[in-house]
C-alpha cells in the first residue's frame, strides 16, 4: 500500500519549520555509525504532518532508506498481541483476574525458583499479570534470575522451529522467575497472551491477528514473515550480537557494547522471513513498515475507531492504557534501567508524571519500543503520534528520545 500522504502541519496546530529539527536530532546517529538508517512519522489529529528518512536500510547494497521498508519490529509486536487478546475480553470469552491455568491448564502445576530450592506460588499468575508482566515469568536474556538459565538451557526464545504451542507447552514446565505479583519483570507473558489467542478463539495466531486488525486496518506488509516478493524492502540488521540468540544473555551485551561491536547480522535463525505458520509468537516475530504502524496506532488514537468502525472500545482501551502496578512496584525497570515517571498497564507503559520522566509527553500518553530500535507512542492528551523506526540490535544510544525531543518542540498551539 502506498504512503500515507503528509498535510499542511499548521492545519493541526505544529510548526513546520521546527518539525525539520527532526533531522538534525537525528542525523549524528546515521553520521556515527550508531544505526544504518531510520524512517520517521509524526501524525496529530488524525493527519500526518511530518516524515523523515535518512541513510540506508542496506549498506552494503547502497539502498537508500524508503517508506516502504519492511522492519522487524520485535517488542512493539507485543502491543498489537494484547490489543487483539482485549478484543476477545470483550466479547466475554475471559476475566482478568483469571489464573491463565484456566485455558492453558499446563500451568496449573507451576513452582517458582526460590532462594531454597522450588516453592509453591502465592498465587496462580493471572491473564492480567501476563500482559502487565507480573506473572513472575522471565527472559532467556535476563541476568537477575535462576529461572533465566533454564530459559536458555531450554531454549525459550531461541528456537524458532518451535510452533507457539510447543513454545508455550516448554515453558510451563519450568519454573516461575518471582512471586506473582511481587515485582515488574520483562518477560514471555505476552507469548502465553498470544497462547491464549489461540485456544480462545480456536484459531491460529497469524490468522485471527489478520482477520481482526490487519485486514480491517489495511496492513497489508505486517505478517510473521515477508512474501517473496518484499524481499528486497526487507531492512538489513546491525548493531550487537542477536538478543535471542543461542546462549546469549544481557551481559554479552554490555561486554560487546564496550568492545565496540557494530556489525552486519544474520538473524534468520531467531526471526525468520519463510515460516510464518510455524514461527508466531506473542512478544517478537512481526515484520511490518512505518505506515502500517501507524495505522494501528491512530486506530487506537481514534479511541478504537477505524474509516467509522469500532474495532474496539474506548473504555476497554481506557483500561489497557491505565497504570496497574502499585508504588510499591515503581518505578519498573528494565534490565536494570529505571522508567521513572511511567507505569505499566496492559501491554504498554503509561506516563504518569511527566517531570519524573524528564521526557516531553503527556499523563496517559502510552506505547513501547522494540530490540532493533523501533519506537512509538500515542498521546491522547495532544492527539498525536510518534514513530520510528531502524533496524540496529539494542544499542546504548537513544535516537527514539531524540525523535520524541524534537517531536514535543514542535507543537505550536
Amino acid at each position: 500500500m502506498a504512503a500515507e500522504t503528509v498535510t499542511n502541519p499548521s492545519a493541526v496546530g505544529m510548526n513546520e519549520a521546527r518539525l525539520g529539527r527532526i533531522e538534525t536530532a537525528l542525523q549524528p546517529f546515521v553520521d556515527s555509525g550508531e544505526v544504518a538508517g531510520y524512517l520517521t512519522l509524526v501524525a496529530r489529529r488524525g493527519s500526518i504532518v511530518h516524515r523523515s528518512r535518512y541513510g540506508q536500510r542496506d549498506r552494503e547494497a547502497g539502498v537508500e532508506m524508503k517508506d516502504d521498508t519492511i522492519f522487524r519490529i520485535y517488542s512493539m509486536t507485543k502491543p498489537i498481541v494484547s490489543t487483539a487478546l482485549m478484543m476477545l475480553h470483550e466479547e466475554g470469552r475471559f476475566f482478568l483476574d483469571q489464573p491463565i491455568a484456566t485455558y492453558l491448564p499446563e500451568f496449573g502445576a507451576m513452582k517458582v525458583a526460590g532462594a531454597d530450592g522450588l516453592e509453591d506460588p502465592v498465587r496462580p499468575p493471572s491473564i492480567s499479570d501476563v500482559l502487565g508482566h507480573t506473572s513472575g515469568l522471565t527472559y532467556d536474556f535476563m541476568v537477575d534470575n535462576t529461572a533465566a538459565e533454564q530459559y536458555r538451557s531450554s531454549q525459550i526464545m531461541h528456537d524458532a522451529t518451535r510452533s507457539l504451542a510447543e513454545c508455550i507447552s516448554a515453558l510451563a514446565e519450568l519454573p516461575l522467575a518471582f512471586q506473582p505479583g511481587s515485582r515488574w519483570h520483562y518477560s514471555v507473558g505476552i507469548d502465553v497472551a498470544a497462547r491464549l489467542i489461540e485456544v480462545l478463539a480456536d484459531q491460529p495466531l497469524g490468522d485471527f491477528l489478520s482477520d481482526r486488525l490487519f485486514d480491517p486496518l489495511g496492513m497489508t506488509d505486517t505478517a510473521f514473515g515477508v512474501a517473496d516478493s518484499a524481499d528486497d524492502r526487507l531492512a538489513a540488521m546491525y548493531g550487537l550480537p542477536d538478543l535471542v540468540g543461542e546462549n546469549y544473555h544481557a551481559g554479552d551485551l554490555v561486554e560487546a557494547a564496550l568492545g565496540g561491536f557494530n556489525e552486519r547480522l544474520d538473524v534468520s535463525a531467531t526471526y525468520p522471513t519463510k515460516t510464518p505458520d510455524v514461527f508466531q509468537r506473542g512478544g517478537l516475530g512481526l515484520f511490518s513498515t512505518i505506515d502500517d504502524y501507524y495505522r494501528f496506532a491512530q486506530m487506537l488514537g481514534n479511541d478504537g475507531v477505524h474509516d467509522g468502525e469500532r474495532m474496539i472500545g474506548r473504555k476497554t482501551l481506557e483500561l489497557m492504557h491505565s497504570n496497574r502496578l502499585p508504588a510499591a512496584l515503581l518505578p519498573y525497570d528494565l534490565l536494570g534501567q529505571p522508567s521513572p515517571g511511567y507505569g505499566f498497564g496492559l501491554g504498554s507503559r503509561v506516563m504518569m508524571d511527566v517531570a519524573a520522566s524528564d521526557r516531553a509527553g503527556s499523563v496517559g500518553e502510552y506505547g513501547w519500543a522494540g530490540a532493533a530500535k523501533t519506537y512509538y507512542w500515542v498521546d491522547p492528551v495532544e492527539e498525536l503520534i510518534g514513530i520510528f523506526m531502524s533496524q540496529y540490535m539494542t544499542g546504548v544510544q537513544s535516537p527514539d528520545v531524540a525523535f520524541r525531543n524534537a517531536v514535543y518542540q514542535a507543537i505550536d498551539d
